[in-house]
């Protein structure tokens, strides 16, 4: 019987119970973490060859360069290929940077604030300034233009993707310099955009010459069945055709591909974005590291070996969601508590609460040792208006553990819905 269909006694009876089997789960004194979409130790581990794939005898790139010194400021060629081929653009298009792509991100929205982009004022003295957030989305994302002080906008995520007709609207404001997005397998919903989305995207007409798509295709190798693999189109291609590749800035790393503490991250723009980041990288460093990128070359010589290697990270993955949606499917959905996707790829399942009951869900959960992303995280300034999201990441937990922690969030999730109808 779902909850909504119980008498005011039946809810008082489940309650008691419920609160039975979460003091349980409290008395194990549990230390618990699914707050982060971190690798495993396994999925680490399919990765550690690379530590030695460079020794002191094979340092040089495919061109003769000795990776042990400096120069190469945008990248061995080797990465500009393989990375070409990850974003669907030719390598001279292709900026190879150190391990994080949040970095380059934060990067080239500190020079937008500082110095302008492409010539135009920069945005610190143009007032305020604002940028779109579709949502729920990348926590880390919200949080750079957060710190810059600049408005984050939200727009609400839909099934294909951001809602085009909200953003085509907003774009005519020239103080809205931008939107963050994750196109493939998005953090935390796992949608990806449909081709019409990024067509409209790529066809964007902004008040703001300065305006800028920040494109993390994060996951764009992160498939979790063979069978069902999510194809988005090329955004920078598409643009080509309004002549609005200036506008698209596209980013991607080996963050979860190999390790992330020691990844490669990369850049795609068009020739004048390239051009001018190359510019200013050369006053900004002697070059990034050559011979970790060299690793990398030598473990993945095109982009069919990294399909190979993500198909190993999909058998270590998909048993974990697995774990996490029959518990939900079995535990909550019989009752009518929540709701939420069956993503084809991607690191997270995102749960969407009754209205007003996830921080308190989130909330039991902490009390009783299982850390989870905050409630309300993958909004700007953290909030979320229906008090309703919780980002469920999976994967770095082992089995038993993870078993023990959605077991666990599935008792809370009741608790939090019981306890709302109840005080209604």
């Amino acid at each position: 019987m779902k909850y909504t269909e119980m008498s005011k006694q039946q809810l008082k009876e489940e309650l008691q119970l419920l609160t039975k089997k979460y003091q349980e789960f409290k008395d194990m004194q549990l230390k618990l973490d699914m707050s982060r979409g971190k690798p495993s130790a396994s999925q680490l581990a399919i990765s550690d060859a690379i530590l030695t794939s460079v020794t002191a005898d094979n340092t040089k790139t495919a061109d003769g360069t000795e990776a042990r010194n400096y120069g190469g400021v945008d990248g061995i060629p080797e990465m500009k290929s393989l990375f070409g081929e990850i974003f669907g653009v030719d390598s001279k298009n292709v900026i190879i940077c150190d391990n994080s792509s949040l970095h380059i991100m934060f990067d080239i929205i500190a020079q937008a604030m500082s110095t302008g982009l492409a010539g135009e004022t920069p945005w610190v003295m143009q007032g305020k300034v604002k940028f779109l957030c579709p949502s729920p989305g990348y926590d880390r994302h919200f949080a750079v233009t957060e710190y810059f002080g600049i408005e984050n906008i939200m727009v609400p995520m839909t099934e294909n993707g951001p809602d085009m007709d909200m953003v085509e609207e907003l774009v005519k404001d020239p103080s809205v310099k931008g939107i963050w997005c994750v196109p493939k397998y998005s953090n935390p919903d796992g949608v990806s955009y449909s081709d019409e989305t990024v067509r409209r995207m790529a066809a964007l007409k902004p008040a703001a010459k300065d305006f800028r798509v920040m494109w993390d295709n994060a996951y764009a190798v992160h498939h979790l069945y063979d069978d069902r693999r999510d194809e988005v189109l090329c955004l920078y291609q598409e643009s080509k055709k309004f002549d609005n590749q200036d506008m698209v800035l596209m980013f991607a790393s080996t963050s979860k591909i190999t390790h992330p503490g020691s990844g490669v991250s990369a850049l795609a723009a068009s020739d004048r974005n390239i051009a001018l980041i190359k510019k200013r990288l050369s006053f900004q460093t002697i070059g990034p590291d050559k011979v970790n990128q060299l690793r990398h070359a030598r473990m993945f010589k095109n982009l069919a070996d990294i399909d190979e290697h993500m198909k190993k990270h999909a058998e270590i993955i998909r048993p974990k969601f697995k774990i996490v949606l029959d518990a939900l499917e079995s535990e909550l959905a019989p009752l009518g508590i929540g709701r939420w996707k069956h993503p084809n790829g991607g690191y997270f399942i995102s749960y969407y609460a009754p209205k007003g009951c996830a921080k308190r869900t989130e909330a039991l959960c902490k009390e009783a040792g299982l850390v989870l992303t905050p409630a309300g995280a993958a909004y700007p300034y953290g909030n979320d208006p229906m008090d309703s999201n919780i980002r469920i990441a999976p994967t770095f937990p082992p089995n038993d553990e993870l078993q023990i922690a959605i077991n666990l969030f599935c008792v809370a999730a009741r608790l939090a819905y019981a306890e709302k109808l109840l005080a209604e």
